[in-house]
Protein backbone atom coordinates (compact mmCIF):
# COMPACT_ATOMS: atom_id res chain seq x y z
CA UNK A 1 0.00 0.00 0.00
CA UNK A 2 1.15 3.58 -0.67
CA UNK A 3 1.77 5.55 2.48
CA UNK A 4 -0.48 8.49 3.28
CA UNK A 5 1.76 10.98 5.08
CA UNK A 6 -1.10 12.47 7.12
CA UNK A 7 1.23 12.93 10.10
CA UNK A 8 3.10 15.71 8.28
CA UNK A 9 0.35 18.26 8.97
CA UNK A 10 -1.51 17.09 12.06
CA UNK A 11 -1.67 18.33 15.66
CA UNK A 12 -1.17 15.60 18.28
CA UNK A 13 -2.80 15.85 21.70
CA UNK A 14 -1.37 13.62 24.43
CA UNK A 15 -3.64 12.48 27.26
CA UNK A 16 -4.03 9.81 29.90
CA UNK A 17 -7.51 8.29 30.11
CA UNK A 18 -6.96 7.93 33.86
CA UNK A 19 -6.80 11.68 34.49
CA UNK A 20 -8.84 13.16 31.64
CA UNK A 21 -12.54 12.69 32.47
CA UNK A 22 -14.41 10.36 34.82
CA UNK A 23 -17.96 9.49 33.74
CA UNK A 24 -18.98 6.85 36.31
CA UNK A 25 -17.94 8.73 39.44
CA UNK A 26 -15.34 6.32 40.79
CA UNK A 27 -12.58 8.93 40.69
CA UNK A 28 -10.73 7.38 37.73
CA UNK A 29 -10.95 8.59 34.16
CA UNK A 30 -12.57 6.27 31.65
CA UNK A 31 -13.36 5.92 27.95
CA UNK A 32 -16.95 7.00 28.49
CA UNK A 33 -15.69 10.27 29.94
CA UNK A 34 -13.18 10.71 27.12
CA UNK A 35 -15.95 10.23 24.55
CA UNK A 36 -17.91 13.04 26.21
CA UNK A 37 -14.93 15.36 25.61
CA UNK A 38 -14.30 14.52 21.95
CA UNK A 39 -16.35 17.50 20.78
CA UNK A 40 -14.16 19.74 22.91
CA UNK A 41 -10.97 18.36 21.35
CA UNK A 42 -12.50 18.68 17.89
CA UNK A 43 -13.50 22.29 18.58
CA UNK A 44 -9.94 23.39 19.37
CA UNK A 45 -8.58 21.73 16.23
CA UNK A 46 -7.00 18.54 17.56
CA UNK A 47 -7.00 15.82 14.90
CA UNK A 48 -4.77 13.16 16.47
CA UNK A 49 -5.02 11.81 20.03
CA UNK A 50 -2.14 9.94 21.64
CA UNK A 51 -3.29 7.76 24.54
CA UNK A 52 -1.04 6.81 27.44
CA UNK A 53 -1.24 3.11 28.45
CA UNK A 54 -4.77 2.01 29.34
CA UNK A 55 -4.08 -1.72 29.49
CA UNK A 56 -4.62 -3.94 32.56
CA UNK A 57 -1.86 -3.05 35.00
CA UNK A 58 -0.97 -3.03 38.70
CA UNK A 59 -0.46 0.68 37.97
CA UNK A 60 2.78 1.08 39.89
CA UNK A 61 4.27 3.19 37.04
CA UNK A 62 1.32 5.11 35.61
CA UNK A 63 0.22 2.08 33.60
CA UNK A 64 3.60 1.44 31.98
CA UNK A 65 3.83 -1.82 33.96
CA UNK A 66 1.52 -3.83 31.71
CA UNK A 67 0.06 -7.18 32.72
CA UNK A 68 -2.02 -7.82 29.55
CA UNK A 69 -1.40 -6.28 26.11
CA UNK A 70 -4.75 -7.36 24.69
CA UNK A 71 -7.19 -5.64 26.97
CA UNK A 72 -8.48 -2.47 28.59
CA UNK A 73 -8.05 -1.98 32.32
CA UNK A 74 -11.49 -2.43 33.86
CA UNK A 75 -11.07 0.89 35.67
CA UNK A 76 -11.26 2.61 32.27
CA UNK A 77 -14.00 0.49 30.70
CA UNK A 78 -14.01 -2.47 28.33
CA UNK A 79 -12.70 -3.36 24.91
CA UNK A 80 -16.15 -2.49 23.64
CA UNK A 81 -15.83 0.99 25.13
CA UNK A 82 -12.50 1.38 23.36
CA UNK A 83 -13.99 0.38 20.00
CA UNK A 84 -16.86 2.83 20.47
CA UNK A 85 -14.35 5.55 21.35
CA UNK A 86 -12.42 4.86 18.13
CA UNK A 87 -15.63 5.04 16.12
CA UNK A 88 -16.67 8.36 17.63
CA UNK A 89 -13.20 9.84 17.21
CA UNK A 90 -13.04 8.80 13.56
CA UNK A 91 -16.48 10.29 12.92
CA UNK A 92 -14.98 13.63 13.93
CA UNK A 93 -11.93 13.14 11.74
CA UNK A 94 -9.70 12.41 14.74
CA UNK A 95 -7.09 9.66 14.52
CA UNK A 96 -5.89 7.75 17.58
CA UNK A 97 -2.41 6.44 18.33
CA UNK A 98 -1.64 4.40 21.44
CA UNK A 99 1.42 3.56 23.52
CA UNK A 100 3.36 0.44 22.52
CA UNK A 101 5.31 -0.48 25.66
CA UNK A 102 7.33 -3.57 24.77
CA UNK A 103 10.70 -2.93 26.41
CA UNK A 104 9.33 -4.54 29.56
CA UNK A 105 6.23 -6.02 31.18
CA UNK A 106 4.90 -5.95 34.71
CA UNK A 107 6.39 -8.63 36.96
CA UNK A 108 2.77 -9.74 37.44
CA UNK A 109 2.34 -10.54 33.75
CA UNK A 110 1.57 -14.21 33.20
CA UNK A 111 4.62 -14.49 30.93
CA UNK A 112 6.95 -13.51 33.77
CA UNK A 113 5.09 -15.57 36.32
CA UNK A 114 5.58 -18.64 34.15
CA UNK A 115 9.19 -17.72 33.35
CA UNK A 116 10.22 -17.37 37.00
CA UNK A 117 8.56 -20.63 38.01
CA UNK A 118 10.45 -23.04 35.75
CA UNK A 119 13.72 -22.82 33.79
CA UNK A 120 12.21 -25.00 31.07
CA UNK A 121 9.06 -22.90 30.74
CA UNK A 122 8.31 -21.59 27.22
CA UNK A 123 8.43 -18.00 28.43
CA UNK A 124 11.73 -18.30 30.30
CA UNK A 125 13.61 -17.10 27.24
CA UNK A 126 11.28 -14.14 26.85
CA UNK A 127 13.21 -12.36 29.60
CA UNK A 128 16.90 -11.78 30.34
CA UNK A 129 18.47 -13.86 33.10
CA UNK A 130 21.80 -14.46 34.82
CA UNK A 131 22.60 -17.13 37.41
CA UNK A 132 25.24 -14.91 38.99
CA UNK A 133 24.99 -11.23 39.76
CA UNK A 134 26.53 -9.39 36.77
CA UNK A 135 29.42 -6.96 37.43
CA UNK A 136 27.33 -4.02 36.15
CA UNK A 137 24.29 -4.89 38.26
CA UNK A 138 23.93 -1.30 39.50
CA UNK A 139 24.79 0.57 36.29
CA UNK A 140 22.61 2.17 33.62
CA UNK A 141 19.57 3.05 35.74
CA UNK A 142 16.98 5.24 34.02
CA UNK A 143 15.88 6.72 37.36
CA UNK A 144 19.07 7.52 39.33
CA UNK A 145 18.43 8.44 42.93
CA UNK A 146 15.21 6.39 42.92
CA UNK A 147 16.28 3.16 41.23
CA UNK A 148 19.14 1.16 42.80
CA UNK A 149 19.91 -1.56 40.27
CA UNK A 150 19.31 -2.92 36.78
CA UNK A 151 19.77 -6.57 37.80
CA UNK A 152 17.61 -7.96 40.61
CA UNK A 153 17.59 -11.46 42.05
CA UNK A 154 14.28 -13.27 41.94
CA UNK A 155 14.08 -15.79 44.82
CA UNK A 156 11.62 -18.00 42.96
CA UNK A 157 13.70 -18.18 39.78
CA UNK A 158 16.96 -18.27 41.75
CA UNK A 159 18.43 -16.01 39.09
CA UNK A 160 18.92 -12.34 38.38
CA UNK A 161 16.67 -10.68 35.81
CA UNK A 162 17.41 -7.48 33.91
CA UNK A 163 15.27 -4.36 34.17
CA UNK A 164 16.27 -1.03 32.66
CA UNK A 165 13.48 0.65 34.61
CA UNK A 166 11.97 -0.24 38.01
CA UNK A 167 12.53 -3.73 39.42
CA UNK A 168 8.85 -4.58 38.94
CA UNK A 169 9.31 -4.09 35.17
CA UNK A 170 11.45 -6.98 33.85
CA UNK A 171 12.83 -6.39 30.34
CA UNK A 172 11.65 -8.53 27.45
CA UNK A 173 14.34 -10.30 25.41
CA UNK A 174 13.77 -8.77 21.99
CA UNK A 175 16.50 -10.99 20.53
CA UNK A 176 14.07 -13.88 20.92
CA UNK A 177 12.09 -14.21 17.62
CA UNK A 178 9.05 -15.39 19.57
CA UNK A 179 8.97 -12.09 21.47
CA UNK A 180 9.06 -10.07 18.26
CA UNK A 181 6.31 -12.25 16.82
CA UNK A 182 4.20 -11.48 19.88
CA UNK A 183 4.88 -7.76 19.48
CA UNK A 184 3.54 -7.99 15.95
CA UNK A 185 0.44 -9.75 17.27
CA UNK A 186 -0.10 -6.91 19.73
CA UNK A 187 0.26 -4.33 16.96
CA UNK A 188 -2.05 -6.26 14.66
CA UNK A 189 -4.72 -6.60 17.34
CA UNK A 190 -4.99 -2.86 18.00
CA UNK A 191 -4.68 -1.98 14.32
CA UNK A 192 -7.68 -4.21 13.73
CA UNK A 193 -9.58 -2.21 16.35
CA UNK A 194 -8.87 0.99 14.45
CA UNK A 195 -5.78 2.72 15.86
CA UNK A 196 -3.72 4.85 13.46
CA UNK A 197 -0.36 3.90 14.91
CA UNK A 198 1.79 3.60 17.99
CA UNK A 199 3.98 5.78 20.13
CA UNK A 200 6.85 3.36 20.83
CA UNK A 201 8.12 3.71 24.38
CA UNK A 202 11.87 3.67 25.10
CA UNK A 203 12.96 2.76 21.56
CA UNK A 204 16.74 2.57 22.27
CA UNK A 205 16.09 -0.02 24.96
CA UNK A 206 13.61 -1.99 22.82
CA UNK A 207 16.29 -2.66 20.20
CA UNK A 208 19.09 -3.25 22.71
CA UNK A 209 19.34 -6.56 24.55
CA UNK A 210 22.04 -6.62 27.20
CA UNK A 211 23.48 -9.92 28.36
CA UNK A 212 25.40 -10.45 31.57
CA UNK A 213 29.07 -9.69 31.05
CA UNK A 214 28.67 -8.88 27.35
CA UNK A 215 28.52 -5.60 25.45
CA UNK A 216 25.04 -4.59 24.36
CA UNK A 217 24.26 -4.47 20.65
CA UNK A 218 21.48 -2.39 19.07
CA UNK A 219 19.40 -4.11 16.40
CA UNK A 220 17.93 -1.39 14.21
CA UNK A 221 16.64 -4.08 11.87
CA UNK A 222 13.93 -4.78 14.46
CA UNK A 223 12.46 -1.34 13.71
CA UNK A 224 12.42 -2.13 10.00
CA UNK A 225 10.74 -5.45 10.81
CA UNK A 226 7.97 -3.71 12.78
CA UNK A 227 7.59 -1.03 10.09
CA UNK A 228 7.12 -3.62 7.34
CA UNK A 229 4.45 -5.41 9.38
CA UNK A 230 2.70 -2.12 10.11
CA UNK A 231 2.59 -1.06 6.45
CA UNK A 232 1.40 -4.52 5.40
CA UNK A 233 -1.48 -4.48 7.87
CA UNK A 234 -2.41 -0.79 7.58
CA UNK A 235 -0.68 1.30 4.95
CA UNK A 236 -1.01 4.69 6.62
CA UNK A 237 -0.37 3.69 10.25
CA UNK A 238 2.70 5.19 11.92
CA UNK A 239 5.37 4.53 14.53
CA UNK A 240 6.25 7.53 16.69
CA UNK A 241 9.43 6.80 18.61
CA UNK A 242 10.64 8.00 21.99
CA UNK A 243 14.42 8.11 21.56
CA UNK A 244 16.47 10.75 23.35
CA UNK A 245 19.58 10.36 21.21
CA UNK A 246 22.25 12.57 19.68
CA UNK A 247 21.74 13.94 16.14
CA UNK A 248 24.34 11.62 14.60
CA UNK A 249 22.24 8.64 15.67
CA UNK A 250 18.91 9.83 14.27
CA UNK A 251 19.24 8.28 10.82
CA UNK A 252 19.70 4.83 12.34
CA UNK A 253 16.22 5.08 13.87
CA UNK A 254 14.51 6.53 10.80
CA UNK A 255 16.32 3.99 8.62
CA UNK A 256 18.77 4.76 5.78
CA UNK A 257 15.95 4.58 3.24
CA UNK A 258 13.24 5.87 5.57
CA UNK A 259 12.26 2.29 6.39
CA UNK A 260 12.56 2.60 10.18
CA UNK A 261 10.15 4.49 12.42
CA UNK A 262 8.13 7.28 10.81
CA UNK A 263 8.47 9.96 13.51
CA UNK A 264 10.68 10.71 16.51
CA UNK A 265 10.38 13.20 19.33
CA UNK A 266 13.05 15.85 18.90
CA UNK A 267 14.53 15.84 22.41
CA UNK A 268 17.69 17.54 21.19
CA UNK A 269 15.87 20.63 19.94
CA UNK A 270 13.54 20.57 22.95
CA UNK A 271 16.40 20.87 25.43
CA UNK A 272 18.13 23.67 23.55
CA UNK A 273 14.79 25.46 23.20
CA UNK A 274 14.52 25.63 26.99
CA UNK A 275 18.07 26.93 27.20
CA UNK A 276 17.09 29.69 24.75
CA UNK A 277 14.02 30.54 26.86
CA UNK A 278 16.20 30.71 29.99
CA UNK A 279 19.14 32.61 28.52
CA UNK A 280 17.86 34.59 25.47
CA UNK A 281 20.75 32.94 23.58
CA UNK A 282 19.26 31.39 20.43
CA UNK A 283 22.44 30.18 18.73
CA UNK A 284 22.54 26.73 20.39
CA UNK A 285 18.88 26.27 19.41
CA UNK A 286 19.63 27.26 15.81
CA UNK A 287 22.55 24.81 15.81
CA UNK A 288 20.27 22.07 17.19
CA UNK A 289 17.76 22.70 14.41
CA UNK A 290 20.51 22.45 11.80
CA UNK A 291 21.90 19.29 13.40
CA UNK A 292 18.52 17.57 13.11
CA UNK A 293 17.69 18.84 9.63
CA UNK A 294 18.48 15.91 7.31
CA UNK A 295 15.64 13.38 7.22
CA UNK A 296 14.37 10.78 4.73
CA UNK A 297 11.38 12.10 2.71
CA UNK A 298 8.79 10.13 4.70
CA UNK A 299 10.32 10.89 8.12
CA UNK A 300 9.14 13.62 10.45
CA UNK A 301 10.08 15.19 13.76
CA UNK A 302 7.55 15.43 16.56
CA UNK A 303 8.21 18.74 18.33
CA UNK A 304 7.05 19.29 21.91
CA UNK A 305 7.52 21.50 24.94
CA UNK A 306 6.47 19.36 27.90
CA UNK A 307 5.31 15.77 28.17
CA UNK A 308 4.25 13.29 30.85
CA UNK A 309 7.82 12.84 32.13
CA UNK A 310 10.40 15.23 33.53
CA UNK A 311 11.96 17.91 31.30
CA UNK A 312 15.17 16.02 30.49
CA UNK A 313 18.19 18.35 30.17
CA UNK A 314 20.81 15.62 29.82
CA UNK A 315 21.97 16.72 26.34
CA UNK A 316 22.91 20.22 27.47
CA UNK A 317 26.34 21.18 28.78
CA UNK A 318 26.61 21.54 32.54
CA UNK A 319 26.72 25.33 32.18
CA UNK A 320 23.60 25.34 30.01
CA UNK A 321 21.79 22.90 32.28
CA UNK A 322 22.61 24.96 35.37
CA UNK A 323 21.20 28.04 33.62
CA UNK A 324 17.90 26.27 32.91
CA UNK A 325 17.75 24.94 36.49
CA UNK A 326 18.40 28.41 37.86
CA UNK A 327 15.66 29.97 35.74
CA UNK A 328 12.95 27.31 35.71
CA UNK A 329 13.70 24.83 38.52
CA UNK A 330 15.73 26.58 41.23
CA UNK A 331 14.41 24.50 44.14
CA UNK A 332 15.50 20.87 44.72
CA UNK A 333 11.84 19.77 44.86
CA UNK A 334 11.42 21.01 41.28
CA UNK A 335 14.23 18.77 39.98
CA UNK A 336 14.32 15.04 39.30
CA UNK A 337 16.75 12.22 38.47
CA UNK A 338 19.76 14.57 38.54
CA UNK A 339 18.93 15.71 35.02
CA UNK A 340 15.45 17.20 34.75
CA UNK A 341 12.65 19.47 35.92
CA UNK A 342 9.28 18.10 37.00
CA UNK A 343 7.10 21.13 36.34
CA UNK A 344 4.54 22.09 33.74
CA UNK A 345 5.34 24.93 31.40
CA UNK A 346 2.93 27.60 32.65
CA UNK A 347 4.31 27.67 36.22
CA UNK A 348 7.86 27.49 34.86
CA UNK A 349 7.53 30.53 32.61
CA UNK A 350 5.14 32.39 34.86
CA UNK A 351 3.86 34.98 32.38
CA UNK A 352 1.49 35.02 29.40
CA UNK A 353 3.83 36.73 26.87
CA UNK A 354 6.60 34.16 27.26
CA UNK A 355 4.06 31.33 27.32
CA UNK A 356 2.64 32.52 24.01
CA UNK A 357 6.15 32.83 22.58
CA UNK A 358 6.97 29.25 23.56
CA UNK A 359 3.85 27.74 22.01
CA UNK A 360 4.03 29.92 18.91
CA UNK A 361 7.56 28.61 18.42
CA UNK A 362 6.38 25.04 18.98
CA UNK A 363 3.89 25.38 16.13
CA UNK A 364 6.56 27.03 13.96
CA UNK A 365 9.28 24.39 14.39
CA UNK A 366 9.99 22.00 11.51
CA UNK A 367 7.88 18.95 12.21
CA UNK A 368 4.59 18.04 13.85
CA UNK A 369 3.51 19.72 17.13
CA UNK A 370 2.57 17.61 20.14
CA UNK A 371 0.51 19.14 22.97
CA UNK A 372 0.09 17.73 26.47
CA UNK A 373 -3.44 17.74 27.90
CA UNK A 374 -4.00 20.95 29.85
CA UNK A 375 -1.37 22.82 27.81
CA UNK A 376 -4.14 24.69 26.06
CA UNK A 377 -5.34 26.33 29.29
CA UNK A 378 -1.94 26.88 30.94
CA UNK A 379 -2.47 24.12 33.48
CA UNK A 380 -0.30 23.98 36.61
CA UNK A 381 1.47 21.20 38.54
CA UNK A 382 1.46 19.71 42.03
CA UNK A 383 4.99 19.42 43.43
CA UNK A 384 3.70 17.68 46.56
CA UNK A 385 3.22 14.51 44.48
CA UNK A 386 6.08 12.08 44.01
CA UNK A 387 8.43 12.08 41.03
CA UNK A 388 6.68 12.62 37.70
CA UNK A 389 3.17 12.53 39.16
CA UNK A 390 3.53 16.29 39.66
CA UNK A 391 2.55 16.83 36.00
CA UNK A 392 -0.06 14.05 35.85
CA UNK A 393 -2.97 15.56 37.77
CA UNK A 394 -6.63 15.51 36.61
CA UNK A 395 -7.81 17.85 33.86
CA UNK A 396 -9.66 20.88 35.29
CA UNK A 397 -12.91 21.21 33.35
CA UNK A 398 -14.79 23.70 35.53
CA UNK A 399 -14.94 25.31 38.97
CA UNK A 400 -17.31 22.58 40.17
CA UNK A 401 -16.06 20.37 43.01
CA UNK A 402 -13.09 18.20 41.94
CA UNK A 403 -12.64 20.51 38.94
CA UNK A 404 -15.52 18.84 37.08
CA UNK A 405 -13.24 15.83 36.50
CA UNK A 406 -15.25 13.53 38.78
CA UNK A 407 -18.07 13.47 41.33
CA UNK A 408 -15.93 11.26 43.58
CA UNK A 409 -14.53 12.86 46.72
CA UNK A 410 -11.20 11.04 46.27
CA UNK A 411 -9.97 11.14 42.64
CA UNK A 412 -7.08 8.99 41.42
CA UNK A 413 -4.81 11.99 42.02
CA UNK A 414 -5.63 15.27 43.76
CA UNK A 415 -6.94 18.03 41.54
CA UNK A 416 -5.05 21.31 41.67
CA UNK A 417 -6.95 23.42 44.18
CA UNK A 418 -4.53 26.00 45.58
CA UNK A 419 -2.77 29.07 44.27
CA UNK A 420 -2.90 30.78 40.88
CA UNK A 421 -3.21 27.46 39.03
CA UNK A 422 -5.98 26.01 41.19
CA UNK A 423 -8.99 24.73 39.27
CA UNK A 424 -11.19 27.67 40.28
CA UNK A 425 -8.75 30.00 38.50
CA UNK A 426 -7.65 27.76 35.60
CA UNK A 427 -10.31 25.60 33.96
CA UNK A 428 -11.79 24.94 30.53
CA UNK A 429 -15.30 26.31 31.16
CA UNK A 430 -14.10 29.74 32.27
CA UNK A 431 -11.62 30.09 29.43
CA UNK A 432 -14.12 29.07 26.77
CA UNK A 433 -16.28 32.05 27.77
CA UNK A 434 -13.35 34.49 27.72
CA UNK A 435 -12.42 35.63 24.19
CA UNK A 436 -8.97 36.69 25.44
CA UNK A 437 -8.23 33.43 27.27
CA UNK A 438 -5.19 31.28 26.62
CA UNK A 439 -7.49 28.50 25.43
CA UNK A 440 -8.96 30.64 22.67
CA UNK A 441 -5.50 31.92 21.74
CA UNK A 442 -4.29 28.30 21.52
CA UNK A 443 -7.23 27.24 19.35
CA UNK A 444 -6.34 30.07 16.98
CA UNK A 445 -2.71 28.92 16.84
CA UNK A 446 -3.73 25.33 16.15
CA UNK A 447 -5.89 26.56 13.28
CA UNK A 448 -3.03 28.73 11.98
CA UNK A 449 -0.54 25.85 12.10
CA UNK A 450 -2.86 23.61 10.10
CA UNK A 451 -3.27 26.38 7.53
CA UNK A 452 0.52 26.42 7.04
CA UNK A 453 1.41 23.00 5.60
CA UNK A 454 4.77 24.46 4.54
CA UNK A 455 6.00 23.72 8.07
CA UNK A 456 5.17 20.05 7.88
CA UNK A 457 6.10 19.51 4.26
CA UNK A 458 8.49 22.21 3.15
CA UNK A 459 12.18 23.00 3.35
CA UNK A 460 13.32 25.50 5.96
CA UNK A 461 16.11 28.03 6.07
CA UNK A 462 17.24 30.37 8.79
CA UNK A 463 16.43 34.03 8.18
CA UNK A 464 18.95 36.62 9.33
CA UNK A 465 17.22 39.13 11.59
CA UNK A 466 20.06 41.45 12.56
CA UNK A 467 18.85 41.27 16.16
CA UNK A 468 20.47 39.01 18.79
CA UNK A 469 17.88 36.83 20.50
CA UNK A 470 15.44 36.84 17.56
CA UNK A 471 15.08 33.58 15.65
CA UNK A 472 13.84 33.79 12.07
CA UNK A 473 12.77 30.76 10.04
CA UNK A 474 11.50 30.55 6.48
CA UNK A 475 9.60 27.66 4.90
CA UNK A 476 9.11 27.06 1.17
CA UNK A 477 6.79 24.48 -0.37
CA UNK A 478 5.05 24.33 -3.74
CA UNK A 479 5.74 27.97 -4.51
CA UNK A 480 4.50 29.22 -1.15
CA UNK A 481 6.70 30.94 1.41
CA UNK A 482 6.27 31.46 5.14
CA UNK A 483 8.42 33.54 7.52
CA UNK A 484 8.16 33.23 11.31
CA UNK A 485 9.98 35.47 13.79
CA UNK A 486 10.37 34.91 17.55
CA UNK A 487 11.94 37.31 20.02
CA UNK A 488 13.32 35.43 23.04
CA UNK A 489 14.30 38.64 24.79
CA UNK A 490 12.56 40.54 27.56
CA UNK A 491 13.21 43.75 25.59
CA UNK A 492 11.66 44.93 22.31
CA UNK A 493 13.73 44.39 19.18
CA UNK A 494 13.79 45.88 15.70
CA UNK A 495 14.31 43.19 13.11
CA UNK A 496 15.74 43.74 9.64
CA UNK A 497 14.89 40.97 7.23
CA UNK A 498 16.03 40.72 3.62
CA UNK A 499 14.38 38.03 1.54
CA UNK A 500 15.45 36.45 -1.73
CA UNK A 501 12.50 38.19 -3.44
CA UNK A 502 14.32 41.46 -2.66
CA UNK A 503 12.31 44.64 -3.37
CA UNK A 504 9.35 42.81 -4.81
CA UNK A 505 8.59 41.02 -1.57
CA UNK A 506 5.61 41.72 0.63
CA UNK A 507 4.99 40.06 3.98
CA UNK A 508 1.37 39.59 4.99
CA UNK A 509 0.77 39.14 8.72
CA UNK A 510 -1.30 36.01 9.31
CA UNK A 511 -2.41 37.07 12.79
CA UNK A 512 -3.23 40.75 12.27
CA UNK A 513 -4.45 43.08 9.56
CA UNK A 514 -1.11 44.50 8.46
CA UNK A 515 1.73 43.83 6.06
CA UNK A 516 5.40 44.71 5.58
CA UNK A 517 6.98 45.96 2.39
CA UNK A 518 10.68 46.12 1.78
CA UNK A 519 12.36 49.53 1.87
CA UNK A 520 14.66 50.95 -0.79
CA UNK A 521 17.50 48.85 0.61
CA UNK A 522 15.42 45.69 0.15
CA UNK A 523 15.00 45.18 3.88
CA UNK A 524 11.86 44.72 5.93
CA UNK A 525 11.98 46.60 9.22
CA UNK A 526 9.75 44.93 11.78
CA UNK A 527 9.29 45.94 15.41
CA UNK A 528 8.87 43.06 17.84
CA UNK A 529 7.71 43.63 21.40
CA UNK A 530 9.29 41.75 24.31
CA UNK A 531 8.71 38.02 23.67
CA UNK A 532 7.01 39.05 20.44
CA UNK A 533 6.36 36.76 17.47
CA UNK A 534 5.12 37.16 13.90
CA UNK A 535 3.82 34.80 11.23
CA UNK A 536 4.07 36.12 7.66
CA UNK A 537 3.02 34.79 4.27
CA UNK A 538 5.56 35.74 1.60
CA UNK A 539 4.24 37.31 -1.60
CA UNK A 540 5.51 39.43 -4.47
CA UNK A 541 4.15 42.91 -4.97
CA UNK A 542 4.11 42.62 -8.75
CA UNK A 543 2.05 39.42 -8.53
CA UNK A 544 -0.44 41.11 -6.22
CA UNK A 545 -0.75 44.12 -8.54
CA UNK A 546 -1.23 41.80 -11.50
CA UNK A 547 -4.08 40.03 -9.74
CA UNK A 548 -5.72 43.35 -8.87
CA UNK A 549 -5.58 44.49 -12.51
CA UNK A 550 -7.16 41.25 -13.63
Amino acid sequence: MIEDLWYKNTVIYSLDVETFMDANGDGIGDFEGLMRRLDYLDSIGVDTIWLAPFYPSPNRDNGYDISDYFGVDSRHGSNGDFVEFIRQANERGIKVIIDLVVNHTSDRHLWFQEARADESAPHRGWYIWSKKRPPAWNKGMVFPGVQNATWTRDPQAKSYYYHRFYKFQPDLNMDNPAVRTEVRRVMGYWLQLGVAGFRVDAVPFVIETPHAGKKSVQHFEYLEEFRKFLQWRCGDAILLGEANVMPNENKKYFGPEGDGIHMMFNFYVNQHLFYALASEDIEPLADALSATRALPPTAQWAQFLRNHDELDLGRLTKTQRDKVFEKFGPEPRMQLYERGIRRRLAPMLGNRPQLELAYSLLFALPGTPVLRYGDEIGMGDDLSLKERDAVRTPMPWSNDPQAGFTTCARPIRPVLHKGPFGYEAVNVAAQRRDPDSFLNWMAGMIRLRKECPEIGWGEWTRVKTGAPGVLGLRYDWRGNGLVVLHNFCAQPKEVRVQLKEERGAILTNLRANDESRAGEDGQHRIALEAYGYRWYRVGRLDHLLGRRKA
